[in-house]
């Protein structure tokens, strides 16, 4: 019984011991380094992402734009960069020097005012008018024919006309190649006719009427009628044989006597009609009155200058500038009325 229990007590101081060693174990230095977690065996441990905040967006803060001067209603004012008066003229010369000597007559007005003008010139008579009449043209440098029909269509009013030779008033006239054979007016039945625009008062309207009055059909007269577009076209293509003959101002020769020096010699002068009265600077119903002066005023100063007098000759051989009414005009509506031609029915017919 003793070694029994002997023997148990040995048993029970093993287990004991070896309690102990284990134990002791825990606290004593590991015996290799500790291995530190890498990706694959560590759970990952996703923190909770912030969610975007997301600051409103500033509008964009534009410059503010000049406003340009207006005028009460809002509308820019007329004769600045943003709303320039336009001056047109009507293509009766070479177009060429008409736009040059128009952009010269433009800016010495614009010196003398500081108001912006621009120039044109319409594709033919009618397009100034018209152009006037749609407030797309302030100022219209018209034909006598054009400017009686503006003002009983659109109101359009007369400021100067023009001078040649001293006068206010000129003629037109038809001019025959030599080698036509057309020696009256009764010759030109049968024949090549150039006009230069239906809206031409000494290239078309007045010399139909004094063919008319001689018992000449200008409807029914000529093998062929041409619309030569100016003066100065009319007068190469008679030069040329284009045509046996053609009507004109009076003397549109000399404005092509520098390209053809023998344009007199080859181009003569059949007849000339009644005294028709010049042509004129214009101006829309509705433009302003100081304006309107200080633009007069200037041109009048220019006609008195060296340069400006270049300009106008070059523009429509013009010597001079003179201040004028309305009524300067109504011989020539006498004239019309007395040829049976309506101006307020051809005003209604647009």
């Amino acid at each position: 019984m003793k070694k029994n229990r002997l023997f148990i007590l040995a048993a029970l101081f093993s287990m004991l011991v070896l309690v102990l060693a284990a134990c002791g174990g825990e606290t004593g230095e590991p015996t290799e380094a500790p291995v530190e977690p890498t990706e694959e065996t560590m759970e990952p441990t996703e923190e909770p992402m912030e969610e975007p905040t997301e600051e409103p967006m500033e509008e964009p803060t534009e410059e503010p734009m000049e406003e340009p001067t207006e005028e009460a209603g809002g509308e820019t004012t007329l004769g600045t960069a943003e709303n320039p008066i336009v001056m047109s003229f009507v293509p009766s010369g070479d177009t060429q020097d008409i736009i040059v000597s128009g952009d010269a007559i433009a800016d010495m007005i614009t010196e003398r005012t500081g108001l912006e003008i621009v120039s044109n010139v319409g594709t033919d008579f009618a397009a100034v008018r018209e152009a006037m009449g749609a407030g797309q043209a302030h100022i219209g440098w018209l034909n006598t024919f054009n400017y009686v029909l503006a003002a009983e269509t659109y109101g359009v009013e007369v400021a100067l006309v023009t001078e040649r030779f001293g006068l206010t008033t000129y003629n037109g006239q038809i001019n025959v190649n030599v080698d036509s054979g057309i020696e009256e007016l009764a010759d030109l039945e049968g024949k090549v006719m150039c006009w230069v625009d239906p809206s031409s008062t000494s290239g078309y309207i007045i010399p139909r009427i004094m063919l008319a009055a001689n018992g000449i059909n200008p409807d029914e007269a000529f093998a062929e009628q041409i619309e030569a577009g100016s003066h100065n076209n009319v007068i190469i293509q008679v030069y040329n044989g284009e045509c046996d003959a053609g009507a004109t101002f009076v003397d549109a020769r000399s404005a092509v006597e520098e390209e053809f020096p023998d344009v007199n010699e080859r181009v003569e002068v059949l007849a000339t009609t009644t005294d028709i009265p010049n042509d004129s600077v214009a101006f829309i119903a509705d433009f302003p009155e100081d304006m309107r002066q200080q633009i007069v005023d200037a041109l009048l100063d220019i006609a008195s200058t060296e340069e400006g007098q270049e300009a106008l000759n070059t523009l429509y051989s013009i010597e001079g500038l003179q201040e004028a009414d309305d009524s300067f005009y109504d011989p020539f509506r006498a004239d019309l009325s007395a040829a049976g031609i309506d101006i307020e029915e051809l005003a209604g017919g647009g």
